[in-house]
C-alpha cells in the first residue's frame, strides 16, 4: 500500500539508498535528486506529499531549494524536511526561517526520520 511519495534530496548517495530503504520499506514511494535544483525541478513536476533536503548541497543549497519550493504557491503547502549535519541553533533558525517544517540533525536515526515524516503527513492531512 502506498502511504504517499516522497522526494528525498541529498548529494551523498549512501543517504539516499537508507533514506530510498527505510521510508520503502514503510510504504512510500520515494522518488530522489541529488542537488537544490533538481530538488525544486522535481518538486513542481512530481508533487510529492513531502521532501526531506539536505542542507549542503552543490548547485543550490537546501535552505535555497526550501525558500523556492515554499514561494511557489503550486507545492508551497509541502511540508519540508532539512537534513543536515549543521547543528548549531542559529542553522536550525535559518532553516525554520526558509520554510521547514522540521529541522533533523546528522547522523539521525532512519527509524526517528520515519517516525518524523509519518507525523508531519498526519498533521498535514488534517
Amino acid at each position: 500500500m502506498n502511504k504517499g511519495k516522497i522526494l528525498v534530496v541529498d548529494d551523498e548517495n549512501y543517504i539516499l539508498h537508507i533514506l530510498d530503504f527505510s521510508l520503502g520499506a514503510e510504504g512510500y514511494e520515494v522518488i530522489t535528486a541529488e542537488d537544490g535544483e533538481e530538488a525544486v525541478r522535481k518538486a513542481r513536476e512530481e508533487r510529492p506529499d513531502l521532501v526531506v533536503l539536505d542542507v549542503m548541497m552543490p548547485k543550490m543549497d537546501g535552505f535555497e531549494a526550501c525558500r523556492a519550493i515554499k514561494r511557489d504557491p503550486e507545492i508551497a503547502g509541502t511540508p519540508v524536511i532539512l537534513l543536515s549535519a549543521k547543528a548549531r541553533d542559529v542553522d536550525q533558525k535559518q532553516g525554520y526561517e526558509a520554510g521547514a517544517d522540521d529541522y533533523i540533525t546528522k547522523p539521525f536515526s532512519p527509524g526517528r526520520l520515519v517516525e518524523r515524516v509519518h507525523g508531519l503527513l498526519k498533521t498535514n492531512a488534517s
